[in-house]
């Protein structure tokens, strides 16, 4: 798990120290910073697979990534720390700012710290070296690094997910490789694989998830997944009906549950180790919400969560220390855990959400 992120000098965010837990609930007020936290995530799976330095450009370029531009911040700084089996590992990273309005390593600095046959204190520390474009990760794991082999697993155990775009143009709505199932795509393009995997090697989470969608959308009987060489489309039926309607005849907010869904409820050996979710609250009715809160809540048992919501009721679903408050405060963004026993007065006669809306908690844009 991870267990604490440190960044400074990211956009909007100056210096920030976050312990994290299971289920992590980002709120606050627009341009407040939660997106610029769900971009160093970004930015982190794009360093993993040898693409820091294609994320720089379409990003705008290092000044757009840098707090207020390399004049004030040269340079951005990062720490994760994770719990993985019985020892500790760190993995930090400073990104100078180059010439070509770029991003180099400073540093890429890993270390490991755990008993040994659980009594020996076992200290690991190794160094990456400086001034390369791209992340040494890979180089540490070929050299059989002792840091490097688990971090690099930890590190790729991550994916941003965005399902706002369901346009007709839409990755969901149109066909995709069969063989793409094993992970879903950040923007859900290929859950007709993922849920023809489920099918045919898992019948029982397959059915799991058809069940659950039912919840959402009654009207809904089953999906109708028939390759056609190397792909497959989202194709449906309605219950009482053998006609088959195609993804273009779903509803936005329903195809936004299905990737939900099936991105929640997968087996709990496949389902990734940090699940990072934007805005899952889009275009779902506030029935559907509270049936995808508590899909998030339970899935958090055995994968740790991140969310940015603005929904009042979607919040109205967790616990205050689930909860991220995240406001702008003197041109940082600012990120504080909700306290419970603070709250507990208020909670008494408000709910979650209306003790935000009331801005009692921060997060909002007063």
């Amino acid at each position: 798990m991870l267990q604490r992120l440190k960044i400074n000098g990211f956009k909007s965010i100056k210096n920030m120290d976050l312990e994290l837990r299971p289920l992590n609930i980002l709120i606050g007020a627009n341009g407040a910073g939660k997106s610029n936290l769900i971009s160093f995530f970004k930015m982190l799976n794009e360093m993993m697979s040898d693409r820091l330095q294609q994320y720089i450009g379409i990003s705008g370029y290092a000044h757009s990534l840098l707090h207020f531009g390399p004049k004030v911040t040269p340079q951005i700084e990062g720490e994760l720390e994770f719990e993985f089996g019985d020892a500790t590992y760190k993995y930090h990273f400073s990104l100078r700012h180059a010439a070509g309005d770029t991003l180099i390593f400073g540093e890429e600095n890993l270390s490991a710290k755990g008993l040994e046959n659980n009594s020996r204190l076992l200290l690991l520390r190794d160094s990456l070296g400086s001034g390369h474009q791209e992340s040494k990760m890979i180089d540490g794991v070929a050299e059989g690094l002792q840091t490097a082999i688990p971090l690099n697993y930890l590190l790729s155990q991550f994916r941003v997910y965005h399902f706002h775009d369901t346009s007709s143009t839409s990755a969901i709505r149109q066909s995709c490789y069969v063989g793409y199932n094993k992970l879903l795509m950040s923007d859900g393009g290929n859950v007709a694989a993922l849920l023809l995997r489920l099918r045919e090697d898992n019948n029982i989470v397959y059915q799991r998830i058809i069940k659950t969608i039912r919840l959402i959308a009654p009207f809904f009987d089953d999906f109708v997944l028939e390759p056609r060489g190397n792909n497959v489309i989202l194709n449906w039926r309605e219950k009482g009906s053998d006609q088959v309607f195609g993804p273009h005849q779903f509803s936005d907010g329903t195809l936004r549950a299905i990737c939900l869904i099936t991105l929640l409820l997968q087996p709990e050996e496949q389902i990734l180790k940090l699940i990072i979710v934007d805005e899952p609250e889009l275009g779902l009715h506030p029935y559907a919400l509270n049936i995808i809160a508590a899909i998030f809540g339970k899935a958090s048992y055995h994968t740790q969560i991140l969310i940015s919501t603005q929904s009042t009721a979607f919040l109205d679903n967790f616990n205050p220390e689930d909860v991220i408050t995240v406001d702008r405060v003197d041109k940082e963004s600012i990120f504080k855990r909700l306290n419970a026993e603070e709250l507990e007065s208020w909670l008494e006669e408000y709910s979650l959400g209306e003790i935000w809306e009331k801005n009692i908690i921060g997060g909002g844009p007063h």
